[in-house]
């Protein structure tokens, strides 16, 4: 069973705060990104709740012109509107993914980071490693407790913030 599911309220909001309409096709709703003065296109599709092997989750897919991104078992996401983008992250055994979109048609794909550097000492990690704790490090809040199964106990609801925020129902 799915411990988080999107709900049309979820898709609304992450199209807004991409700034794009969302077509619903069938177990997927689409959002098509496109820049045009830095040539990027993307395509972020959102499928809640599906089969993945034996077992039921969220996928997220990105495509781009020169890329296919997945991120199996989306447990949450975060969206900060400053920035204008969603951070889709899921967790596994203490390592966590994330991929974020950016409204103005740029992603990134963070995979298999230790959930440990996302409280720690920034300044004591090397550049190439610091930019995926600080990106995660903005879901830690959607997380649940490190050592505690499923999800978090709480839960907010949409609030206004000039952070980024967590949104989850």
């Amino acid at each position: 069973m799915t411990e988080f599911e999107f709900k049309e309220s979820d898709i609304k909001k992450i199209g807004q705060i991409l700034g794009v309409t969302v077509k619903h096709r069938g177990s997927n709703h689409r959002f098509e990104l496109e820049n045009k003065s830095l040539s990027r296109k993307l395509s972020l599709e959102i499928y809640p709740s599906i089969n993945i092997g034996q077992r039921k989750g969220n996928l997220i897919s990105v495509y781009t012109p020169t890329a296919h991104l997945q991120l199996h078992f989306c447990t949450g996401y975060v969206v900060s509107k400053l920035l204008g983008e969603i951070t889709f992250v899921a967790e596994s055994d203490g390592k966590l993914s994330g991929l974020t979109v950016e409204r103005e048609g740029g992603c990134s794909l963070y995979a298999n980071v230790d959930r440990g550097i996302l409280s720690g000492d920034f300044t004591t990690l090397g550049p190439e490693v610091m930019l995926s704790g600080i990106a995660l490090s903005l879901t830690e809040n959607i997380l649940p407790k490190a050592g505690s199964p499923g999800p978090a106990s709480k839960t907010q609801g949409p609030k206004q913030a000039k952070t980024p925020r967590r949104q989850r129902n």
